[in-house]
This record gives structure tokens, sequence and C-alpha cells, in this order.
């Protein structure tokens, strides 16, 4: 049997009539299409000589009819109900539906925005409820607490980051310091540089920079692996054999952030100012050992305790973005790169605004 159709024009009573012959299917309806659509002006469409139909051939049919103004002629029953079930299932609407007016389509996109917004929020809190009570649960059954999964979690957030969180701070420290000299200078105040360095990198940009790195480095991974996890269907796996994925995945990813950025926060600062005192020793001819020991005089004992305070906050927050995130990645692999983005774009952006809130909130307790 010929393996793809053809046709030949004839004259008929009404005109030029189309004899179509051979199969009319998908596997070789392609030479024909292209055919007859270099086609203008039929009468008539006979298809009496085709072996089989498929609805991609009863389509093209209705097509080439439809736009000569043509009559579908010898249809058998099986082409007569396929050109019928197409001919109820034409879609007249748009390709690219018409664009409403800016003023319409900016406060429409503002309004799904913040809707979808709180609905995160709210999401994100019934998500923190969820590890609260898995926490707990597990404090109630030591037995089943993942200590080996808590450690290799510290391992990977915290001791392997130290190198990059170590260059990332130096390097801030320096600029730091650099910047202060230059603009204290003008003042002859460039001793107050030790004081700037280190209030600003023990108190503030420590902990926040540690903290967006964190982000980066760490919480983006807690997405990727759980949302990775979720299209393999390992969590729904966990779930059948009676394993809770909150206590296994989410919980130590958690544990590890929260314990390990206040850590990391100190390493950051201490770093930040062994940077500023490298600095200092070159431009402002400040010895580094009388830069570090005047740290101690100058850096009030509540700097640190802001720090330190904040940390395991930030620390919660990038983690529970990223393991939120994960968990809600579904449908096919490009989700869980727009899940690990968003999981960075979220915890970033959260732990900046808390940080805000934190300074006002400590200059009005008076640890300014």
């Amino acid at each position: 049997m010929r393996e793809w159709a053809d046709f030949e024009l004839v004259e008929g009573e009404g005109g030029p009539v189309l004899r179509v012959s051979g199969p009319l299917t998908v596997a070789g309806i392609a030479p024909l299409d292209t055919r007859l659509r270099e086609l203008d002006d039929i009468a008539a469409i006979d298809i009496a000589g085709i072996t089989a139909i498929d609805t991609v051939g009863a389509w093209t049919v209705w097509r080439s009819a439809m736009r000569m103004d043509a009559e579908v002629r010898g249809a058998s029953d099986k082409a007569t109900r396929l050109i019928e079930a197409v001919k109820a299932a034409e879609n007249t609407a748009a390709i690219t539906p018409p664009r409403s007016r800016l003023l319409e389509r900016v406060p429409e996109a503002v309004g799904i925005k913040v809707s979808g917004m709180l609905v995160g929020m709210k999401d994100m809190v019934g998500f923190l409820g969820l590890t609260i009570a898995a926490f707990g649960a597990l404090v109630r059954h030591p037995r089943r607490f993942p200590m080996l999964a808590v450690i290799r979690q510290i391992e990977l957030v915290g001791v392997s980051s130290l190198g990059i969180i170590g260059l990332m701070s130096f390097l801030i420290g320096i600029v730091v310091a650099q910047q202060g000299a230059v603009q204290l200078q003008q003042f002859g105040a460039e001793i107050y540089t030790i004081n700037l360095t280190g209030r600003l990198t023990m108190r503030e940009l420590g902990v926040l920079m540690t903290a967006i790195m964190v982000a980066g480095r760490s919480g983006s991974a807690f997405a990727a692996q759980i949302g990775t996890m979720k299209l393999t269907e390992e969590v729904d796996a966990m779930r059948t054999i009676g394993v809770s994925p909150m206590e296994r995945l989410v919980v130590p990813r958690v544990l590890a952030a929260v314990l390990m950025m206040p850590l990391l926060g100190f390493y950051s600062a201490v770093i930040a100012i062994v940077g500023g005192a490298f600095i200092a020793n070159f431009a402002l001819d400040i010895p580094f050992w009388t830069f570090l020991s005047r740290i101690r005089e100058v850096v009030p004992m509540t700097d640190l305790y802001v720090g330190l305070v904040k940390a395991p906050v930030f620390g919660l927050i990038v983690a529970m973005s990223g393991c939120y995130q994960g968990m809600q990645v579904s449908g096919n692999a490009e989700e869980v790169g727009l899940r690990t983005t968003l999981a960075v774009v979220q915890a970033i952006f959260m732990v900046i605004v808390l940080d805000a809130f934190f300074a006002v909130f400590f200059t009005e307790i008076g640890w300014a």
C-alpha cells in the first residue's frame, strides 16, 4: 500500500475538482499538505479514493475546503465523522489575545504579585509550623533524631563555606577600612577608621554578608536537592514507607543553618577586621597589632550581642526559604531552576528587610 497521499485536478461540472487518493494519515500527509497550500479556486474535494484517514487527514481536508470554499465529496462514514468532529472543535479565538491598556495591565500585574506574595507568606508560616511540629516529634522520640544528617548538613553549610566566606569578609574589611580612611582623613580623624571597621563589621556587615552568601550557596542547594527529590518521587516514597520528609530533609537543614550562622557571622566579622588591619598597616601607617588591640577598646560587647541575636534568625530564614521552595517543585526540571532562583531571591530579600527591622529595634532599646 502506498505510504503517502496524492491528488490530481480534473474538470467537473462546477469547476476544478481535486481528487485525493492514498492514505490521509499523519505518517504520509506532509507532502500533500504542502502542495494543497499552493492551490486555490477549487470547486470540490473528492476523497472517495483515500485508503485510510485519521484526525490529521480530516483536519487537512476540512481546512483546505474552508480556505477554498470547496465542497467535500465521496467521504466514507468514518471520514464524515472525523471531519464533523474536527469542524465542531474549531476555535476562532485569536492565537495571541489582545493586550489590555497600560493603565489596566499594570494595576492587574501588581495585584497578582501582591496576592501571590500574601499567599506565599501564609504558606511559609504554615511550613514553619510543620517544621516546628516535626522538631517537637523528634524531641519526644530522640531515637528518631537524624544526627548523622544534621552533622552532614553542618559540614556542608558551615565547614565547607569557611573558605569563600573568609575571602569575601577579608576583602570587605579592606574596602570598608580603605574607603572609611579616605573620608575621615579630610577631618584628620583617620584613627577612627578602627571604630568604623570594627563596629560596622561586628554589628552589621559580618552577619548580613554571611547570610547573603549562605543563601546563595546553601539555600539554593536546599531548594535544588529537595526539588529534585520531589521530581523523582523520592519524597513520596519516603512517605509511603512511613518516613517523614520534614524530619529527614527539612529539620536537619534548618538546624544546621540556625546553629552555624552565629559561628559563621562571628568568623566573618573577625576576618573582616583582620582585613581592615591589613590595609591600615599600609595605608594609614597603623601597626597591624595596634589596630587589633584597639578593636577591643572601641567595639562594645553590645555589637557582638546584636550580631549573635540576628544570626540564628537569618539562618532560619535562609533554610526555610530553600526547603519550602524545594517542597513546592512539581511538573518538570524547569521548575527546579525557577524554585531555586526564587528561594535565593526570597531569602536575601527577607534577610535585608529583617536586618532593617533589627537596626531600628536595637536602637530603640538602647543597643545603638
